[in-house]
């Protein structure tokens, strides 16, 4: 009989993140430290959960692109994980909430390695409702290519379509976990 543990990927966030504003290229926008797996621990077979949440405002109805990315300690995002489509976000959100899930499983590991998967977005579209979106948008884009056979950081992005000081976003939460 095989056993399943679900294992944490550390270290843990000790406070939700700062409120990331005025920005328009993608950006980590995640409380710190971040989580960081091991070379070599993203293995053939093993499943990826990343779970995160938070809040967002607004003013006007600027654009704004969510997703899930790995890199490095120093933030440096060097692939996406799952994007989000370009969303217009209702004007003048206040503290509005946010979830975002992915999961994949490992399909191959190497300087070439690839996670298969996909998950979803609800984005509040006030502080009682909410609209969900997929991530990432196309199935092609299901696919992504991970050396794992280096030291890997997990985080959320963001991107605004307009800078402002009014446009932000904070992660509360950030979870990634390995599943054998």
């Amino acid at each position: 009989m095989e056993i399943y543990i679900p294992e944490l990927v550390n270290p843990n966030q000790t406070a939700s993140g700062a409120a990331f504003a005025t920005f328009t290229t993608k950006k980590s926008v995640d409380p710190t430290p971040i989580p960081v797996l091991a070379a070599g621990r993203l293995t053939r077979g093993r499943k990826l959960y990343m779970s995160a949440r938070g809040e967002y405002s607004t003013t006007g109805t600027p654009t704004l692109t969510w997703g899930f990315w790995f890199g490095n300690r120093a933030l440096t995002i060097t692939g996406d994980i799952a994007l989000s489509s370009v969303i217009t976000t209702p004007s003048g959100a206040a503290a509005f909430p946010w979830i975002m899930e992915w999961q994949g499983v490992c399909t191959g590991e190497g300087t070439s390695g690839t996670l298969l998967g996909q998950g979803h977005l609800i984005q509040g579209t006030s502080l009682t409702a909410f609209s969900l979106f997929p991530i990432p948008i196309t199935q092609a884009l299901r696919t992504v290519t991970i050396d794992t056979t280096i030291e890997r950081a997990f985080g959320v992005s963001a991107t605004w379509g307009t800078s402002s000081g009014s446009n932000s976003i904070t992660v509360n939460e950030l979870r990634v976990m390995l599943l054998n």
